[in-house]
């Protein structure tokens, strides 16, 4: 089955890539492998959730936002390689988790972005992960991800 049709039984349409809001582009491929720049969960080009997880965002809002920015992290994916039927392997997922001091569940969020990548490609979507807490992200977001991606030959 290819990527475009899992992506139709799941439901899931690819957006347009997010403009990059500093001085870099969305995606880099490099030999057989493409490195997405931090990817926030924007939709139609807003954030629709800000703060800090643990204190004016829960956790499922959270898990919710990690993947749609995983979502955008494969339109970035896509926008260098021309389909996602190139993608060998996802190999590593970083979720960065805007959080309150308390707040220690970053790995229950990053599943959002793991969940999806393994919807979407399957066996290929297994990855290596890190779940990282920090203190702030870009516009306030939430959360942020980025992908890296081995690609066919």
């Amino acid at each position: 089955m290819s990527v475009a049709d899992r992506l139709v039984d799941l439901g899931l349409t690819i957006p347009a890539v997010a403009a990059p809001v500093a001085a870099y582009v969305p995606a880099v491929v490099s030999g057989r492998h493409v490195f997405t720049a931090g990817q926030l969960p924007f939709v139609d080009g807003a954030l629709p959730v800000t703060g800090k997880v643990g204190a004016t965002v829960d956790a499922d809002t959270a898990t919710a936002q990690a993947r749609q920015a995983a979502l955008n992290g494969l339109a970035a994916v896509q926008s260098v390689v021309g389909s996602l039927d190139r993608v060998a392997k996802v190999v590593k997922v970083t979720v960065f988790v805007a959080s309150d001091p308390s707040f220690t569940g970053q790995p229950g969020v990053a599943n959002g972005a793991s969940q999806l990548v393994g919807d979407v490609f399957g066996e290929a979507g297994i990855h290596a992960r890190s779940a990282v807490g920090v203190a702030v992200l870009p516009l306030d977001a939430p959360v942020e991800v980025e992908l890296i991606v081995e690609l066919t030959d």
